[in-house]
């Protein structure tokens, strides 16, 4: 079942290492709340009456939106598409963001899942990162909205230049404690044209260590898997019944559409992206336009995505799946690709499907680069 993204392109403050589409001037926030729900209203024929199964609030930070700003994009999800009767309703939330008054009125409304991006409970990491809360705020809004919702997850970052493997270990212990049913968490990256880039460049900040990264990734994947959470993708990890379904649909290529600056959208045949500038945005849906670009994928690209999402899962690659939607030369390449990959106990085969071995987890994106077609339509 589909689901729909909507992408809040507005932050408090600019996080040193984020290079997502997002404005820090909030004084066009109510016109782009009328802009979200005419794109809604103009794309409402794409899903064909499929129910939407997920409706996600991302960004930019969703939370900086009024109750009633946030109410009125989900009534028109419902008043333009058909939507199943438990949907799975996730809004993103920066701590400083989750007073009490507004955690409750969240309880209130259709929202049913928090998306918390605590990132870590040292104020020095907090601080590099230029993130807006307190260690003190984090933890105190994890423990409120614990009170008011079940499905609360969490973010944290891994790899930041001189955290120890003791001090990440006592983050997620921390983040354990509050007894959080979900965890997402990401290894810090340097993207291009960010102040993190400009920081390490001059030296004012250390450059990222993919070793550290690596030794990080695997003490997280130890420590939470051993208290009942599952590693059902990379960076996701849930108790049963927690996965979430945002996530997964994502990962299992079922369809979606993006809507906002910058959102992206996928039907299995196309993919598309919004424009990620705000004021183009804003004047295209005021004369009923969606300002996006489209691509049609070759059956190369079906399959390069499907590894490379695929492998990246609980769920792996599917050799049947492969042959049957892309081709027998598809399978046969597959194979022969993973064979050293396989010896070298980063992949192996369990029946029908090409998974990673716990050695090769953190390294799926650059194995799956590997398996790649590249010279055929």
């Amino acid at each position: 079942m589909p689901g729909i993204y909507i992408h809040i392109p507005f932050c408090k403050q600019a996080c040193h290492y984020c290079d997502f589409h997002f404005s820090t001037v909030m004084g066009k926030k109510e016109a782009m709340v009328l802009a979200l729900q005419n794109e809604l209203f103009l794309r409402k024929d794409e899903f064909n009456g499929e129910l939407v199964e997920t409706i996600y609030f991302g960004g930019g930070t969703p939370s900086v939106l009024a109750m009633d700003e946030i109410q009125s994009i989900i009534d028109a999800v419902y008043c333009n598409y058909e939507v199943s009767d438990s949907p799975e309703i996730t809004l993103e939330a920066n701590p400083d963001d989750l007073s009490l008054e507004k955690i409750v009125v969240l309880a209130e409304s259709p929202v049913n899942r928090l998306s918390i991006g605590v990132q870590s409970f040292f104020e020095a990491d907090l601080k590099l990162m230029n993130r807006a809360h307190t260690t003190k705020e984090a933890g105190d809004c994890i423990r409120q909205a614990k009170k008011y919702f079940d499905n609360i997850s969490i973010d944290l970052i891994y790899g930041i230049p001189d955290m120890s493997n003791a001090r990440w270990k006592q983050n997620i212990e921390k983040a354990l404690s509050f007894d959080i049913p979900h965890i997402s968490s990401y290894a810090l990256t340097v993207e291009p044209n960010t102040a993190l880039a400009s920081f390490i460049k001059k030296g004012i900040v250390k450059n990222v260590d993919d070793e550290v990264a690596q030794s990080h990734f695997h003490i997280l994947s130890e420590t939470v898997e051993a208290a009942g959470f599952e590693s059902y993708e990379i960076s996701n990890f849930g108790k049963p019944g927690y996965f979430s379904r945002n996530n997964t649909a994502y990962w299992q290529q079922k369809k979606y559409i993006g809507i906002g600056p910058s959102a992206h959208s996928y039907d299995g045949v196309r993919r598309g992206w919004n424009i990620n500038n705000n004021p183009t945005y804003l004047k295209s849906l005021a004369n009923g336009e969606i300002p996006m670009q489209m691509e049609i994928l070759s059956t190369t690209d079906k399959y390069n995505e499907y590894v490379m999402t695929g492998l990246r899962t609980i769920w792996g690659v599917s050799l049947d799946k492969v042959a049957s939607e892309y081709g027998k030369k598809y399978r046969e390449y597959l194979l022969k690709q993973a064979e050293k990959y396989m010896q070298e106990h980063m992949l192996y085969l369990d029946g029908d499907l090409l998974l990673t071995t716990k050695k090769g987890r953190f390294l799926a994106d650059g194995i799956a680069s590997d398996l790649f077609m590249l010279n055929l339509s």
